[in-house]
Formats: structure tokens, sequence, C-alpha cells
């Protein structure tokens, strides 16, 4: 009897812990696509999950996108959203440190969040490996926008949130909504998130200062100058594409801090509304909790108030 009265014992343990977590966040994952995704040749891939004592949870080998919501306990109406990208150069996702975590954190402050698993480029399991991952966003944003009313949203308060690769991705979102990648068919400021924030973001592809390893994952080893133009965020920068906050820092050995710079002074030259901030220390990821994420992330918050979309 002793076994079985220490499984209910655990058991009840873990109802309970769960209610504490469900009164904080209110949680919930969604596909993406009511049917088989777009472009996928292979579907029923299992995905490859590990545990990293640095960045935490990774999982690899995602074939079917998802969107994880997570709502704050006491949700009012109206509330600014933010879709969280995870980075990891496009051949992981830090599930856990740039993405659950990241949206608890925005919930304390009264936003509503969303992780996007994001589809990682694989020539084997999709028909074009570099377009699949900005067809996800293009969905996610989508599906956030049009039920912003039942998630109890502002639908003109929807930013995006990139680390790293996951930054790269939440750029190309922002300098190519005019061009919908997606199976619906809507309008093209449905698809224009409002504002983009980018942490230690990939930017270029280029041979000088691009990431080369987001590069060959997204779109191979035979690319064309076309292609590799097209996914260099700094050559497209429009006028009229959303603000942007950016911060990285200056010791980042992954990805050259030169990515938000070049990106800084592009969006500077196009009259596009920005604020960056450059850390001494950090390296990549902030991994080291330097700078403290409330820094970064209280800068953030303090210039989403200042532009509007946060009380």
């Amino acid at each position: 009897m002793f076994p079985f009265k220490r499984r209910s014992i655990f058991f009840l343990l873990s109802l309970l812990a769960g209610t504490v977590c469900c009164s904080q966040s209110l949680f919930q994952e969604i596909p993406l696509f009511e049917e088989r995704p777009p472009g996928t040749k292979i579907l029923n891939v299992e995905e490859e999950k590990r545990y990293d004592p640095v960045v935490d949870s990774l999982v690899s080998r995602v074939t079917v996108p998802t969107l994880s919501i997570f709502r704050p306990g006491k949700a009012k109406q109206d509330a600014p959203a933010v879709i969280i990208i995870p980075g990891g150069g496009y051949h992981t996702l830090l599930i856990e440190r740039e993405g659950r975590k990241m949206a608890k954190a925005l919930n304390e402050k009264g936003i509503t969040a969303f992780v996007l698993k994001y589809r990682l480029p694989s020539a084997y399991y999709f028909d074009d490996r570099s377009m699949v991952p900005l067809i996800d966003l293009q969905q996610a944003i989508y599906l956030v926008r049009k039920n912003a009313a039942k998630w109890g949203i502002n639908r003109e308060a929807v930013g995006l949130m990139g680390f790293s690769a996951g930054g790269h991705l939440a750029l190309m979102a922002g300098t190519h909504y005019n061009t919908s990648f997606i199976p619906s068919i809507v309008p093209h400021n449905y698809l224009k998130p409002d504002f983009l924030i980018l942490v230690n973001p990939v930017v270029s592809f280029s041979d000088g200062t691009g990431h080369k390893g987001s590069r060959d994952n997204l779109l191979g080893k035979n690319y064309s100058a076309q292609m590799r133009h097209f996914f260099s965020g700094e050559k497209n920068v429009r006028r009229d594409m959303p603000a942007v906050f950016l911060a990285h820092a200056l010791n980042d050995k992954v990805v050259k801090v030169e990515n938000t710079l070049d990106l800084f002074n592009s969006l500077k030259s196009q009259g596009v509304s920005t604020e960056m901030h450059i850390y001494a220390k950090g390296d990549h990821g902030f991994l080291d909790n330097t700078p403290p994420r409330d820094e970064w992330l209280g800068s953030c918050l303090y210039w989403m108030k200042s532009m509007g979309w946060l009380n």
C-alpha cells in the first residue's frame, strides 16, 4: 500500500503545482495550420528534445509548427501582444530560455505573449527550406490578429521579439510584410508587425559580418546573390517598416555586434524609429545574466511605453 500512497501524494502535489502555475500564466499550445503545413514533404518526424546545462531546453527537427499562448493570470482587454521567436542558428530552438521563460516575464508586465515553434530548415523535409520559417511567422502574425478579440489583445499593438536567428526571422517579417507567403488571403496590414524587438540578432548574410551558420542552415550551400540579398536585413530596410528596439553585447563572439550597428545605420538613414542599446559585456545571448534581464528588458518596456504600446 505504501508505494500507492506515495504515488497518490505525488500526483496531488503535481496537480497543485500546476494550478499555481496556471494562476500566474494561462498557457495553451495550438497548431499553426489546420491542415498539412505548406511546403512540407515529410510530416511525421519525431522532434529531438534535449537539455543543455547552459541554455536549458532545446528542440530540433521541427516539422510541425505551433504557437503557444501565454496570457497573464489577470489579463486585461486590449493588452499588447508579443510573438517571441527563439534563436538557435536555424538548426535548433532555445525554446525555454528564449521562449517560455520570456513569455512568463512579459506576462508579469501585463503583456500577452506567444512563443513560436517554427519549422527548422531542411532540404529533406521541405520543398523550399529557406521560406518555411518566414511562412510560419507570417501565419503566427495572422492568427494573432485574427483572434485578437478572442484573446483580449490590441490588434494594433502586435510586436515580435526575436533572439539571434529568431531576430533575423523577425526582421524578415518586418521588411517583407508586403508579400504574403501564407495560404490565407489576407491584407498586408495583417502581416505587418507593429514593432520589432531584436536581441543580439543575426542581421546580415554577407561574407563580412554575416552569421555563416545561420545562412548555411537556412539557404544551404548553393544560394544565389539574389537570395543572399533578400535575407540580408540591412539591405531591405524600408521607410514604412515597424519601429525597432535593438540590444547587443559588444563582446559577442558568435554574432558580431556589427550586425546591429549596420542595421541601426540603415534604419536611421531611412528615418525608421529606432532605439539601440550596446552593452560592454554579455557575449552572445547574455547567458551569464550580464546584463541582467531586468536591465535590458526594463529599457525595452520603457521604449514600448514611450511609443504608446504599453500602458
